[in-house]
């Protein structure tokens, strides 16, 4: 008897529509024949899954059975199909009706009790599921938790093969899955900005930088609180949209392992801080089957990357697509796949190799080309495409003696939330959320300035040797300055500020 079971496979972040064809009753020796490109995790399914059907009261198959997970093209990975293997030999040897398989959408893990295990991308199988028109999916509880954000769909948690077999035969009925609520805890457990002394050009420059989704380079000795500050980013971000949580979530759930619950907050923005060592494809993604990297982890969020001239050459220059496009496309034998990737970049760097150049209570005792060659190793293009560039001094020992609190992140955060809806009005027509965002089309239409400011942007173009692309850089910068401020235009304050944020630009041909 022949029977199909459908499931999904993960394709990036992105899933695909798999048949689960079990055929029973075929002439020969007892035995379950798996066919459909599987890798070595599926191929153990039929250990697993004869196991978890002994154990949980049902008869093995006792003739031969072939099982075909369609299209035979496409490379089938992970232990997912575990539960819909189990369910078809159920429904191909008649201890279960088929009449409600088709309307579902099955995934999950099964243990040899027959348990069911969480699996990874449940988001990218409920749009599947939606975009199919299934009435629902039937997943583990912990991926239930993460489908269920799609409300349209009859989302079931399974707990084992036993209760998902008795649901689909009608005897018992189950409540919907609740959807998984946010991190509210994480959130408000976040390091605060009022823990930070003194460097009040850097806090000035975060809150420009967070206000446009700016990319920005702190420079400065060690010791100065650079890193304290990029980790304190995150708190003083907007609250994400339902799209954008929903976005981070089908990243976080492709990208995670299924069992760890603990790499999934919905309802936070991302913050990732990969070390110095990071590979290329770990920064940016890939694999033999492709997949999400730090730069998609970090999608709506932040990427922090800590002692920037230490990290491989080759590594940073990949960020160069990334951080223009806002997305990434990896090319493999498996396949092809473009993933998001619009994040914001914070990065720092000491100003020489031992970290003390400028710094009056150090001295520096590197030579003029060590200094060269420590600061080329950050190129110029990547220079380029980050907005803002602002020195971190060392604090002062009466700063960090000082029991007055800094300006907390709330407050921080309220002014930044008043410039973002006012670029949310701006930007309503199109796509664009965010000044740093803006088109070259739309910098022209939205970033108009004056005679006189034109005249100043050029001299300091001219003596700052700035390149090309640092023009735009600047107007956006401007236009997130002028927002801050509550101005209708781009005022000779604002232009100045956003000129000063250029102080590591030079002129490198790409």
């Amino acid at each position: 008897m022949l029977a199909t079971v459908f499931s999904a496979a993960l394709q990036g972040i992105e899933a695909e529509l798999v048949h689960v064809e079990v055929n029973a009753g075929e002439t020969g020796e007892p035995d379950i024949i798996l066919v459909g490109l599987p890798d070595a995790a599926v191929k153990e399914s039929k250990d697993r899954v004869s196991s978890a059907l002994s154990n949980s009261g049902f008869k093995s198959p006792e003739t031969r059975c072939t099982i075909n997970l369609a299209p035979g093209h496409l490379r089938k990975e992970g232990p997912c199909y575990d539960l819909p293997i189990a369910l078809g030999l159920l429904a191909a040897t008649d201890q279960l009706v088929q009449k409600q398989l088709s309307d579902f959408l099955i995934a999950g893990e099964l243990s040899l009790s027959g348990a069911t295990r969480p699996v990874r991308g449940a988001l990218a199988m409920a749009r599947l599921a939606r975009k199919l028109g299934k009435r629902g999916l039937l997943l583990p509880p912990e991926s239930a938790a993460q489908a269920a954000l799609l409300e349209e769909l009859e989302v079931y948690a399974i707990e084992s093969l036993d209760q998902a077999q008795r649901f689909l035969s009608g005897e018992i009925s189950l409540p919907r899955a609740i959807p998984l609520p946010p991190d509210i805890e994480g959130v408000e457990s976040m390091a605060d900005f009022s823990d930070v002394k003194g460097q009040a050009a850097v806090r000035r420059a975060i809150e420009v930088a967070v206000a446009g989704f700016h990319n920005i380079l702190a420079i400065g000795p060690p010791g100065s609180g650079k890193s304290m500050i990029a980790k304190r980013v995150p708190s003083i971000m907007p609250v994400p949209t339902l799209d954008e949580s929903l976005e981070v979530l089908s990243i976080q759930s492709v990208a995670a392992p299924a069992s760890s619950s603990n790499s999934i907050h919905f309802g936070r923005r991302p913050f990732r801080s990969p070390h110095h060592t990071i590979s290329d494809v770990g920064l940016l993604g890939g694999g033999t089957i492709p997949g999400p990297g730090e730069v998609s982890l970090a999608h709506n969020g932040v990427l922090f990357l800590d002692e920037l001239p230490e990290f491989k050459r080759s590594a940073l220059e990949v960020l160069r697509q990334p951080l223009e496009d806002g997305l990434v496309t990896i090319s493999r034998s498996a396949g092809k796949i473009t993933l998001p990737c619009a994040f914001m970049l914070v990065a720092a760097m000491n100003p020489c190799p031992c970290g003390y150049l400028g710094d009056s209570q150090h001295a520096c005792r590197c030579t003029p080309t060590q200094i060269q060659r420590y600061r080329a190793r950050v190129s110029g293009p990547l220079l380029d495409r980050i907005d803002i560039h602002i020195e971190a001094p060392a604090v002062s020992v009466s700063e960090l003696r000082s029991g007055k609190p800094g300006e907390p992140s709330a407050a921080i955060r309220e002014r930044i939330e008043q410039a973002r809806s006012i670029q949310r009005l701006r930007f309503s027509d199109t796509q664009v959320t965010n000044n740093a965002r803006m088109t070259h089309k739309q910098v022209r239409q939205v970033c108009n300035i004056s005679r006189e400011l034109g005249d100043l942007l050029e001299r300091a173009m001219n003596q700052l040797s700035l390149s090309a692309r640092a023009y735009d850089r600047i107007l956006k910068v401007s236009r997130t300055i002028a927002d801050l401020a509550g101005a209708e235009h781009i005022a000779a304050p604002h232009l100045l500020e956003a000129i000063q944020y250029r102080s590591l630009d030079r002129t490198t041909s790409i």
